[in-house]
């Protein structure tokens, strides 16, 4: 097997049926101190509520540095 250009490899089908990695799973890799690396599935993110999101940043606009901001200056801060 070989590693493209763009440092990608093909996880061969077998393997990703044994390991029960599904498209867009999330994987971890592990280097080794024997240089072997391992790739394991990710532990899976918690499961959130569209209200606990809400919960979670329910008047962080509100924060003291976005005070007097316009609309314009706000976006400008979300895009960085």
């Amino acid at each position: 097997m070989k590693i493209t250009s763009k440092g990608q490899v093909t996880i061969p089908q077998a393997v990703r049926e044994q390991a029960g990695m599904l498209p867009n799973s999330e994987v971890e890799f592990e280097v080794r101190d024997n240089g072997e690396v391992v790739i394991r599935l990710a532990a899976p993110a918690p499961v959130v509520t569209l209200r606990q999101a809400f919960e979670r940043v329910r008047g962080s606009a509100n924060a003291t540095v976005f005070k007097g901001m316009g609309t314009d200056e706000f976006m400008a801060f979300l895009r960085g």
